[in-house]
């Protein structure tokens, strides 16, 4: 069992058969520990602060049988300028996998060029395929991935979003993104996904039949010197009781996390029964389990 990319740069990369497999592994390894990447180690470098990412990677190789080095950029000599193939192509020397969370998407597509391991995507300013991949996997184990809709509400200028997008037109699911037009996702990623996802700025209409509610931070890493402006655009688009109610009754609240309380949702609605977010997030374990034995297993 493989995946058919060397690497997890983009779910764009990725075939239906492959997240199909990811799930099916997932499931397999789901809460079980074992030798599988016995004596391997991934290396993971850290531009970007993390919790989730940092935890739930270094919590999968120690279940699987393997080590985690926990490398930030601070500790590299990528920090007095080394370059970033340099990089790659050392650490690739010592290591079996390489997880990045980085700022620049091009360094990361520069760093997979020039690994002679597997490069897994942990989050650019661009994309953030395994969350989306887990987040997936949780609409399949709450809802099931038939007949359902998935709405994200925000800044969809984002790399949730734009993963999102392209995991759901991979897997054929109903999604629909909703917010401001000057927020609109990448014109890339909207080619990519084949206009096959409804961009519209009308909350009701795109939470109308709505299972599965999603936003995400106004104001990533590094955008916030735009705090001030991007709050009282997308003010609006609040996720709140009176928003939730425009979705079907039974719908699920999803957000990646970390939340900004009172601005992108409120306390009542993340803090309620249709909020799933804890699930969520620890299922970022199961499925980078899943990518990791995928990948560096031989």
């Amino acid at each position: 069992m493989k995946l058919s990319a060397k690497h997890l740069i983009s779910i764009n990369d990725l075939t239906k058969k492959d997240i199909e497999l990811i799930f099916k592994t997932a499931d397999k390894l789901y809460r079980r520990k074992l030798s599988a990447l016995r004596q391997k180690t991934l290396a993971m470098i850290f531009e970007k602060s993390s919790t989730r990412t940092r935890i739930s990677f270094e919590v999968a190789m120690t279940q699987l049988g393997g080590h985690a080095l926990d490398l930030t950029t601070t500790k590299l000599q990528a920090s007095r300028g080394e370059a970033v193939k340099d990089t790659a192509a050392v650490v690739s020397r010592y290591v079996d996998g390489i997880m990045a969370r980085l700022y620049s998407h091009e360094h990361l597509l520069e760093m997979a060029r020039h690994s002679s391991v597997p490069v897994i995507n942990g989050l650019t300013d661009f994309l953030h395929p395994c969350q989306a991949l887990a987040d997936l996997y949780t609409i399949k184990k709450k809802k099931g991935l038939k007949n359902v809709k998935l709405v994200y509400i925000g800044d969809a200028n984002n790399n949730v979003c734009h993963s999102l997008m392209h995991c759901c037109h991979k897997l054929d699911v109903n999604m629909a993104v909703c917010c401001p037009k000057k927020y609109l996702p990448d014109e890339q990623i909207m080619k990519n996904t084949h206009n096959s996802i409804k961009i519209t700025d009308s909350i009701s209409e795109a939470l109308k039949d709505a299972d599965v509610v999603y936003t995400d931070t106004w104001v990533s890493m590094g955008q916030e010197k735009e705090a001030k402006k991007k709050i009282a655009d997308l003010k609006p688009y609040q996720v709140n009781s009176k928003l939730m109610h425009l979705a079907k009754s039974d719908a699920i609240f999803m957000h990646c996390l970390p939340a900004h309380r009172g601005q992108e949702v409120t306390d009542k609605v993340i803090d309620s029964e249709k909020s799933v977010v804890y699930d969520q997030a620890e299922n970022r374990l199961h499925v980078q389990k899943a990518i990791l034995y995928l990948l560096m297993k031989k």
